[in-house]
This record gives C-alpha cells, structure tokens and sequence, in this order.
C-alpha cells in the first residue's frame, strides 16, 4: 500500500533525526515525507536539509505560524498545509510528531491491517515514554482503544469523510467520533511499541489548561457528559485543578457562544456514543 506522512515540526533540534531516521529503517517505505518546518529558530532546518537532499522520500516545507506552541491550532494549521502540497493517490495518511522513535516494522504491520479490513479507518500503536529509572512505560495504559495524535493513520476513504483534521484543541478526540459516525473502524496495536521521546505536553503553553473544556464543549458534549468526563481526567492526573480547568474552559466557551466542531446530528451521535460507554464501564 502507498501511503504519505506530514510532519509538523517546531525547534525538534534534540529529536527529529532520531525521527527520521527510524522512517528510513521502516520495511514498508513512505512513497513520501513532507517536513513542514513552522518557524523553528534552532538548528531544525538545518537537520531537514540535510535528510531532504539525501533521500528523495523527504521534502521540506517552510511555514510561518505563531511561536505559541497551544495544543491542536499549531500543529494541525502546520500539517493541513503540509498536506495541501500532496497529491490523492495515497491509501492511507499518517500525522507524524517530530519526537518518537518508530519500530521498522510499524507502518508495514498498519498496511496490513487496512489491507485485512475496508472499514478500518483510523489505525495506531501505542506510546511508551522513559520513567525516571530509565525503563520505557506505556503512557496512559487505560487508553486501549484511542489512537494518540502522534502517529495516526487513517485511511483515504476515512480521511475525505471526516473532512480532514479540525484546527482546534480536541482534534484527535473528534476525528475518531465522526469516523464511527461515518460507519468507520478504529483500530489500535498493542505490539507496535512507539517510543516518545518528549513527555507529552511539556511544549505547551500555559494558556492551555482550560482548552480541554472548550473542546468538549466544541464536541457537543453537554455539561453532564464534560463533567463525568473531567472527574475521570483529574482522577487520572491526580489534579483536582484539572476538573476546574475543564469546567470553566467549557462555561467560558458556552458563555462566548464559541464555534462546534461538529453539526446537531454528529452531536447527538457522539452524546449517545459517551453515554454508551460511560453505561458499559459502569456495569462492567
């Protein structure tokens, strides 16, 4: 299978040639790599060219967005753009972070899976991250059946489907919800290990904590569902200050009449969806 990967990468000097390098060890190859550079004032373009005038597979685009580094905006306006330069002979689409270490197997063993199953839409492995001690952990283990934004695949028919990538925080929540509601799979691999090599959120700006409630208010959630969902996130943070954060992110953006990512029916399919799964865990 063809496939294509988008790199947004910002001053990733420490990190993107142990990125690239695990792309060129990979047993099934990108037919190509766009490295879209969104004004990084380190020495990333540096590396860039240096792989782009290597291997043929690499092609750099050179952009300019804000320096804030606010979760979902930056990274998805950087690969919607890196995206605009490809062609659609593709069958599936890989939204690639600039700081993990791919096994060479991943993308042959994700070519497999879309090729077993036309439904699939939406595929990915799993994140493990170096404790103290040195040892590489999975992060976020009770996240069994969400592909992290860091590496997600998805297929050509999923991907015209949704309309693309939202350029708003939340945007690797929602892509899944309007994926089942197109009738789409999705997919997760415990064996394909992805080492990352950054702890995730640590480039965020600060002004980000209330996002999260803005994104489940954007989502359609409904107060009760943003709220059960925000008691489940602190307890998982151990921060009770998350909750708050949530909370008044999404009254901020209710008060504000902030835009939906999604339209009434897509709402109420998601709504029905969170309560379905809020309902099996509590019987489980």
């Amino acid at each position: 299978m063809d496939y294509y990967l988008v790199i947004p990468i910002h001053n990733e000097e420490a990190y993107l040639e142990s990125t690239l390098k695990s792309i060129l060890g990979q047993t099934l190859l990108p037919k190509k790599v766009i490295l879209v550079n969104d004004n990084s004032t380190d020495s990333t373009e540096t590396i860039i060219n240096s792989f782009s005038s290597k291997h043929s597979i690499f092609q750099k685009l050179n952009i300019i967005s804000s320096t804030q580094h606010m979760p979902g905006s930056k990274v998805i306006n950087a690969f919607n753009k890196g995206f605009n330069v490809l062609d659609e002979s593709f069958d599936f689409i890989v939204k690639l972070d600039a700081d993990i270490i791919l096994p060479k197997n991943y993308f042959e063993v994700i070519s497999s899976h879309f090729k077993k199953e036309p439904k699939l839409g939406i595929c990915g492995g799993f994140i493990y991250e170096q404790n103290a001690s040195g040892h590489w952990i999975l992060n976020h283990p009770m996240d069994k059946d969400h592909v992290r934004g860091a590496f997600k695949a998805y297929s050509n028919a999923c991907f015209r489907a949704i309309g693309g990538l939202k350029n708003a925080m939340g945007w690797d929540t929602v892509d899944e919800l309007i994926a089942k509601y197109h009738g789409f799979l999705i997919q997760t691999d415990l064996t394909l290990k992805v080492k990352h090599l950054r702890p995730t959120g640590k480039a965020y700006n600060k002004k980000a904590k209330r996002l999260q409630g803005k994104a489940m208010y954007s989502m359609r959630y409904g107060f009760l569902i943003t709220c059960i969902a925000s008691i489940k996130m602190a307890a998982k943070n151990k921060s009770i200050k998350s909750f708050w954060n949530n909370i008044i992110g999404f009254l901020n953006a209710a008060q504000n009449n902030a835009p939906y990512l999604v339209n009434e029916e897509e709402g109420k399919f998601i709504r029905r969806l969170r309560w379905t799964n809020i309902k099996r865990k509590l019987y489980a």
